[in-house]
């Protein structure tokens, strides 16, 4: 049973606001303060860790509080909205004091978790997407739709719904919406991480949203921007506008065109691949993943576009080769590379702030950090044209547009030093408004007459201490100490008396106050008006500012690349549109760098994708390297084809369009899937989508089952590989199953290769070095004894082992696992009635060798020669 309302007023006014957003947290307005009510107060309460309290304690129509100052909102929203909540923040939409009963209020702006502009909230590093899936009913196609609010970027696909699920995870969207009506078919290719909302089915007729994109961009088709024939996607871009202004986003004029995501035009790699090579976020706590190495940018919007590159790799070796020329010139041309470096590290987020234009959203700083980048388009234009450089870079920074006229505007209105608010006054120079000017001449002069007349004061009254001060309660007035009250002329009028002072006023104060007071409100409105004319007028260069923040960012990724490429010792490598993967002396770009101080990475050779080597089989020990070479061949191959240098010292690298990595134990229990199910799960998607040049590493397949049925499966998968009918996919499979060796003696794609060791004094050396040929050894006792397990699992490990190997039989050799007896490896040195046998037999039992150090051995041995060598 509900709890009555409480009807007064204001309440009243709060449950319309809270049922016209049912699903936000209502910060609601009240005087100074912010106040959440009921459940919000719950919820608000444990989110910023806020004191709960409750109104009308006791009675029937109790009900919870949690409220904070208003100047705090920047503070305190953030988290709410970072915990997964959507916001209402709902204002005071008039001044109180002119108000007739309760002051009018209403929801000023909806902030979720993917439509966002607090700079508290957002990630310079990250996009910050907002998602629209909408799937079809026969679950053959679904459209996604993308926009990040804070950059205008808008961008939609279509296609089949695992290619769909896999472009969701790639971009990682802050909050997904989708038809309600669709949740039990949409929820379960959305994963859990995601913050998630249903809107009305109604918005998701074809029609209605047609109807949204046309009038946001203003044409009479959507042919121009090449999605005229997606529908579930535009269904889904309309749904995300309507969504938007249902958001209380209206200025959404950054928000220009709408782009397809051309998957056609890049590699296809699945969220198991990112997630398992760690591309952009390390599978522990504390690691670190590729992105972490060659993201050395030096503006946000080049750190937002080398994760698209990182993710989108491209498959056309002539656009791979443009980029690579642009890397090469500046590798040659250090000086410029610097040159171009120091310009671009003081621009900012130009990307972000003109949206911020857009939406009225700007403050005076970021309007002056906006000047100061467009003051170093030109210097950037002219430092690489004025030295010959590339056709491709030449293409590229011609198109920049120098926005001549804003700078120009902006340099000789604004201010060199503002304030962070703009309804304040200090923001424009001198010159800029004729009754600006005056005005300040009044209010200043105005100043300079108090400063006269307190002078004036001190000689008639002698009130050395005398001094004329303000507050908004009495305005300006003249203060004096309890000791000089008796000198105070009988002119002054008292206004109040304070502890230790008395305060007075004069006419002639007043006229000078009024003055004073009315000269700075209409500078402060002159000046607020001035400003939002100079946004709007900002507002006509959008587009072109948004076209220059893309070039910035390719620029920066560029010289990015450079500067890794030269510190880790990267090369060139050679693309073309072949088969053939060949690496010489090949390492892996994040393991060489954490390496411990010393210790030098082992690289090696691959090569693959020719008539004779399509498979390559690994085998070798535990902690060998086997992973690394897997994850160092896909790395490689991704960073050659994102127009990076690579870490070899020679690279050839055929276009792979597709790369597929089944590495990693890991389970998905919520969902009742075990580890062996989902690798099952993660490799028959494999198999389902090979390609020709597809490149495929797979490490342990069929270990999450019994022996037998792993090697069963195992098999039968490198069978499927090598005798696939249409394609011939580049594999490297990393096993510890040594019978697949035997493939290669019937497939004649299949090469052994192993990751070799060196065994000394029972111990092994990892040399980590590939070699060819297969080995039979996988050496897990010895990893298990340098994990510090007990010795006398060890010991008990290696009996077992041995027994195990010598009948291949399963039930038999189980059987006699079981009858294995703990041998006792003592031996008998002495006869029984040997004189030093007493002393023998005291030293032999007294050692414990499941706990006993090599160097405690050593010294052990020693007593035992002493005591043979006295018999």
């Amino acid at each position: 049973m509900s709890k009555p309302r409480e009807e007064t007023p204001l309440m009243k006014q709060y449950y319309t606001v809270k049922e016209k957003y049912p699903g936000a947290v209502v910060l609601f307005r009240v005087g100074d303060f912010y106040e959440t009510f009921g459940d919000d107060a719950v919820k608000t309460s444990k989110a910023l860790g806020i004191i709960l309290t409750k109104r009308g304690n006791g009675s029937a129509s109790e009900i919870e509080l949690a409220g904070f100052p208003h100047h705090s909102l920047d503070s305190y929203m953030p988290k709410l909205v970072r915990a997964g909540y959507r916001v209402a923040i709902c204002d005071q939409l008039e001044d109180p004091k002119l108000a007739k009963g309760i002051v009018k209020r209403g929801v000023t702006e909806l902030v979720t978790p993917g439509v966002v502009y607090s700079d508290h909230v957002l990630s310079q590093k990250h996009n910050n997407y907002l998602a629209c899936l909408h799937v079809l009913p026969t679950l053959q196609k679904a459209g996604l739709a993308l926009v990040d609010i804070t950059t205008g970027e808008f961008m939609v696909a279509e296609n089949m719904v695992d290619k769909i699920e896999k472009l969701l995870h790639h971009f990682q969207p802050s909050e997904v919406i989708f038809d309600k009506g669709q949740k039990s078919i949409v929820l379960p290719y959305i994963n859990e991480k995601f913050n998630t909302y249903g809107v009305d089915e109604w918005v998701y007729a074809e029609q209605y949203t047609t109807d949204i994109l046309l009038q946001q961009f203003g044409t009479l088709s959507l042919k121009g921007f090449g999605v005229q024939d997606m529908q579930q996607a535009t269904i889904c871009a309309g749904a995300i506008l309507h969504y938007l202004k249902s958001t209380e986003h209206h200025e959404l004029q950054h928000i220009k065109s709408i782009s397809r995501i051309e998957e056609e035009n890049y590699v296809w790699m699945d969220r198991f691949t990112v997630r398992s090579l760690e591309l952009i976020y390390p599978n522990y706590e504390g690691g670190v993943a590729l992105i972490d190495i060659i993201d050395k940018t030096l503006t946000p919007m080049g750190s937002r576009a080398i994760r698209k590159w990182l993710l989108m790799p491209l498959k056309q070796p002539e656009s791979v080769m443009q980029r690579q020329n642009i890397v090469t010139y500046f590798m040659n041309n250090p000086d410029q590379a610097a040159m171009i470096a120091d310009l671009l590290k003081p621009i900012g987020d130009m990307e972000r702030i003109i949206s911020k234009v857009s939406a009225k959203r700007i403050n005076p700083r970021e309007l002056l950090q906006l000047k100061k980048a467009l003051a170093k388009l030109k210097p950037i234009q002219q430092t690489i044209l004025d030295h010959k450089p590339t056709t491709e870079l030449s293409i590229l920074v011609s198109k920049i547009n120098l926005c001549e006229y804003l700078y120009q505007k902006l340099e000789n209105e604004l201010n060199d030093e503002l304030p962070l608010v703009s309804n304040q006054g200090g923001l424009f120079k001198k010159g800029v408004d004729k009754e600006l000017d005056e005005l300040r001449d009044i209010a200043y002069s105005g100043k300079d007459t108090l400063m006269q007349i307190t002078r004036r004061e001190i000689e008639r009254t002698e009130i050395s201490s005398l001094k004329i001060q303000y507050n908004k309660v009495f305005g300006y007035y003249l203060e004096v100490t309890n000791a000089h009250k008796s000198k105070v002329p009988a002119d002054w009028i008292r206004k109040q008396t304070t502890v230790g002072a008395e305060r007075y006023i004069t006419p002639e104060l007043k006229v000078y106050e009024e003055k004073i007071l009315n000269a700075e409100d209409r500078i402060n409105g002159i000046e607020y008006t001035l400003y939002q004319k100079l946004v709007n007028e900002a507002c006509e260069f959008i587009e072109p500012i948004q076209h220059n923040a893309k070039i910035l960012a390719e620029l920066d990724i560029y010289l990015s690349f450079r500067e890794i490429s030269i510190k880790n010792n990267y090369t060139k490598p050679l693309i073309n549109d072949g088969y053939e993967l060949k690496i010489t002396a090949g390492r892996h770009p994040v393991i060489e760098t954490q390496l411990p101080a010393g210790e030098s990475f082992i690289p090696n050779d691959i090569s693959i994708g020719t008539d004779s080597n399509q498979i390559m089989i690994i085998t070798g020990p535990n902690m060998a390297g086997k992973s690394a070479i897997l994850r160092q061949t896909a790395i490689i191959t991704i960073l050659a084809q994102t127009g990076c240098y690579v870490p070899a010292q020679y690279a050839e690298i055929g276009v792979v369009d597709k790369i597929f990595t089944r590495v990693g134990a890991s389970d998905n229990l919520s969902k009742g899937e075990s580890t062996f199910m989902v690798e099952m799960t993660e490799t028959a998607s494999i198999l389902n989508n090979i390609s020709e040049k597809s490149l495929l590493l797979l490490d342990e397949i069929g270990r999450g089952t019994s022996t037998y049925d792993g090697i069963s499966i195992a098999w039968a998968i490198v069978e499927y590989l090598h005798n696939h009918p249409k394609y011939r996919p580049k594999t490297l499979f990393a096993t510890h199953y040594h019978e697949l060796s035997d493939l290669a003696n019937t497939l004649q794609r299949v090469k052994n290769y192993n990751v070799s060791v060196k065994q000394s004094a029972g111990k092994i050396i990892f040399l980590r070095k590939l070699v060819e040929g297969g080995s039979e050894h996988s050496f897990g006792i010895h990893v298990a004894q340098l994990a510090g397990m007990p010795n006398e699992v060890v010991l008990r490990a290696d009996d077992i082992m041995h027994e195990l190997e010598k009948d291949k039989v399963k039930d038999k050799a189980l059987k006699k696992v079981k009858d294995i007896p703990k041998i006792n490896y003592q031996m008998s040195l002495f006869e029984a009635n040997d004189p030093q046998y007493v002393k023998a037999k005291e030293l032999l039992s007294s050692i414990d060798i499941n706990t006993l150090s090599p160097v405690e051995a050593l010294l052990k041995l020693n007593e035992l020669k002493n005591v043979w060598e006295r018999k």
